[in-house]
């Protein structure tokens, strides 16, 4: 480069960092400014021989990503310094220890955890991205300003990808759409939400997104001239009433029309609500619910409002903070027209999330503002323990869900996501009554456990001491909360089935002259192909490990062949005693079953993936080959899963002597007293039984009943019916099949 070239671009960057300071939102003291000068020439020292694949100096990046973090997202100085620095670790000399040292232990720690996020590998199969991602979004417990920053980062990325290879652009619009846009719609950043999506599109589906931008610009007159006559008849009343506003209209964003075309398999034109008109007034605090119904009415007096279009988040507002009035009314010409009512404060919070919130909060600071709002994104991060793919699924179900809005029997208001049933309200109060739930009331009337809630419900859940969730119930709740409690308990369970069966396990073989040690054991586990003893004693609980078979190991032990036997067995990778107490329950996946109601049906397993048991699955219902197996990490899942939502069915490796099973028993015999007691006794008291349904009837002395019950396997259900046949006066037990 020339010296004046040279030149022009360090004026170039002293402007850009002029204009940094100038469009803060925050107020910056003196002290801000020298922390940010700080950061401003380590950053341009550090990055002094560095530049961009477009060949502009790097040190424009840091810079642009600040002014994001400064003025869209509203971030003090502690911010804007780390976010100018984001890079100087990963791509120079610059220690987090020299950061420390020169700034302050939060500085260093935000730097730290930003390049953390950016030491993850890129190039990387779906589930090992998912973990990466999982990895990104715990930093948030470390400081939420970390995944604000990388926002910033990306969407600046984003907006400069024109010199990137095509698959290099097409990956990280993919995971842009993938994870930062619900991430920032969740934190209430809906414009940088908005131009991630939009910029996410425009490398994804570079054909469709020029399309609609082009057919916008075409269109823009026409939807000015439409927005003006809407506004002249607005503003006569709304000056009448003496009230300080604008009205601004706002084309919707390409992505979301793409969004419509596709949902509703409708074209361009025929995409109603392309823009919304929102009026924005000034107002205290005080009076801005008042004013808000005030311009409700105003506009309703001239337009007529769709009656199921009204959403009122100024009483209720979104657990992202968000508040409005929306209503949609039929303008001119017969079309329909989204109008957003909110005040200078509510417009604030809606473009800058949380830094608006604790600036309109008397006497909060920036920390204690970011605690507040970091305990609303915590509950996604609850459990840590689950599959990397399902993490980040239930994490993006629970950022972009809708919400909806449910009472307690008090009166109290819980916001839940769209689709979330009883279940998970009860686990949403707590999880001690979530997991004691035995029924749930909405709206006074009794309802099953996986009830779909709707805004209004009000909802009381029916505990018991003596409840315990069952597998069924993990298909009875969609929130990421309730699904980790529920499996947490139902290990718990295992593990004392387990502690049974090791007792029961340890009395058949003695009484078989079998001396119990961790070989005899281990022999046993191989014998019966399963993997750990867990498994073993935990079949031996539910009574699945038939007594012909332990005689048969039996004889097999004291039989010559047992030499042979024992080799197989050294030679057998099963054979761990470190894996022996690991806390699994089988790995002997022998079935695949489809749905909620485990259904067992035809399919084919796909090439694409080749599962294979015990894998993540899901069904696909292809058009000529029936129902097709992938796997969940495929990497045609997540287009299989977000194009063809319609047809993808659920699926799941089980272990069949781990199902449940339904039974129904007619029991005939001569009526005396107590025998119902002693019926009902004999039944509830057998371990790992559930009455479904019970009838009972009795006439001139003869005792009929019919009992439904779900057991685990036949031999439980045989143990059952002899218990039952002992009872005095039984005369007949028969099961039917329906």
């Amino acid at each position: 480069m020339t010296e004046i070239e040279i030149e022009q671009e360090n004026k170039a960057i002293a402007r850009e960092y002029k204009e940094l300071l100038r469009i803060s939102y925050q107020t910056l003291s003196v002290e801000d400014k020298k922390l940010i000068r700080k950061a401003f020439d380590v950053a341009v020292d550090a990055h002094k021989d560095q530049r961009r694949k477009s060949g502009e100096a790097y040190i424009f990046h840091p810079i642009a990503v600040a002014k994001i973090v400064a003025s869209e997202i509203g971030l003090g100085a502690t911010a804007i310094a780390a976010a100018l620095m984001h890079d100087v670790v990963e791509d120079t000399d610059v220690t987090i220890e020299d950061i420390e040292k020169m700034f302050n232990s939060k500085i260093a720690q935000i730097v730290e955890g930003l390049t953390k996020i950016s030491q993850v590998q890129k190039d990387l199969n779906i589930s090992m991205q998912a973990e990466n991602f999982r990895k990104m979004l715990l930093t948030l417990n470390d400081d939420v300003r970390v995944i604000l920053i990388k926002l910033a980062d990306r969407l600046h990325n984003m907006q400069t990808m024109e010199s990137m290879a095509e698959h290099k652009q097409t990956k990280i619009a993919s995971e842009t759409l993938y994870i930062y846009a619900p991430l920032a719609h969740r934190l209430g950043l809906y414009n940088i939400k908005q131009k991630l999506e939009d910029l996410g599109l425009k490398y994804t589906e570079p054909q469709v997104y020029h399309e609609i931008l082009s057919k916008m610009k075409e269109t823009k007159e026409e939807q000015d001239e439409y927005i003006k006559s809407i506004s002249d008849v607005l503003k006569q009343s709304l000056d009448t009433e003496g009230l300080d506003y604008i009205i601004k209209g706002r084309p919707k964003s390409i992505y979301s029309i793409r969004r419509k075309m596709k949902a509703q398999n409708v074209s361009y034109d025929e995409v109603y609500d392309k823009f919304a008109l929102r009026i924005v007034y000034r107002s205290s605090v005080h009076d801005e619910k008042f004013i808000a119904w005030k311009i409700y009415s105003i506009v309703t007096d001239h337009f007529r409002p769709s009656p199921s279009r009204l959403r009122d988040w100024i009483s209720s507002p979104k657990s992202t903070g968000y508040e409005a009035l929306h209503t949609t009314v039929m303008g001119p010409k017969g079309r329909w027209v989204e109008v957003q009512v909110r005040s200078e404060r509510m417009d604030e919070i809606a473009e800058k999330g949380y830094a608006a919130h604790y600036k309109y909060k008397q006497g909060a600071n920036e920390e204690s503002g970011l605690d507040i709002w970091l305990n609303l994104l915590k509950e996604a991060l609850e459990n840590q323990e689950t599959n990397a793919v399902d993490f980040v699924e239930d994490f993006k179900m629970n950022l972009y869900s809708k919400e909806i809005f449910v009472f307690t029997p008090k009166g109290e208001i819980k916001s839940l996501p769209k689709g979330a049933t009883s279940l998970d309200f009860a686990f949403s109060i707590h999880s001690a009554i979530g997991i004691r739930t035995r029924g749930t009331r909405v709206n006074g009337k009794l309802v099953p456990l996986n009830y779909e809630l709707k805004s209004g419900d009000q909802i009381e859940v029916i505990t018991s001491q003596n409840q315990k969730p069952t597998m069924h119930w993990l298909e009875y709740v969609t929130t990421a909360r309730a699904k980790n409690k529920i499996k947490s308990v139902l290990n718990e369970d295992t593990k004392k089935i387990a502690e049974e069966g090791k007792e029961l396990l340890t009395r058949k073989l003695r009484h078989l002259k079998i001396n119990v040690n961790e070989n005899t054991i281990n022999e046993l586990v191989s014998f019966f192909k399963l993997k750990t003893s867990l498994d073993l004693y935990y079949r031996a609980g539910i009574g699945s490990l038939e007594n012909a078979q332990l005689k048969e190991y039996a004889s097999l032990k004291s039989n010559t062949l047992m030499n042979f036997f024992k080799s197989k067995i050294k030679r057998t990778p099963n054979y761990n005693p470190e894996q022996i107490q690991k806390d699994e329950i089988t790995s002997n996946y022998d079935m695949l079953v489809f749905g909620p109601e485990h259904d067992k049906l035809d399919y084919k397993l796909s090439t694409c993936c080749n599962p294979i048991p015990g894998d993540e699955v899901f069904g696909f219902i292809t058009i000529n080959e029936g129902i097709k197996v992938h796997k969940k990490d495929c990497p045609n899942a997540i287009s299989l899963q977000s194009n063809y939502a319609y047809r993808i069915i659920q699926a799941k490796w089980i272990d069949s002597t781990q199902q449940e099973f339904k039974a129904i028993l007619n029991i005939t015999g001569m009526d005396s007293l107590g025998l119902t007691n002693e019926l009902t006794k004999v039944i509830s008291s057998n371990m790992h039984v559930n009455i479904q349904s019970i009838s009972l009837s009795s006439e001139a002395g003869i005792f009929k009943g019919q009992v439904t019950v779900i057991v685990q396997n036949n031999t439980i259900l045989k143990r059952m019916v002899e218990n039952i046949q002992k009872i005095d006066g039984i005369d007949k037990v028969t099961r039917v099949y329906k």
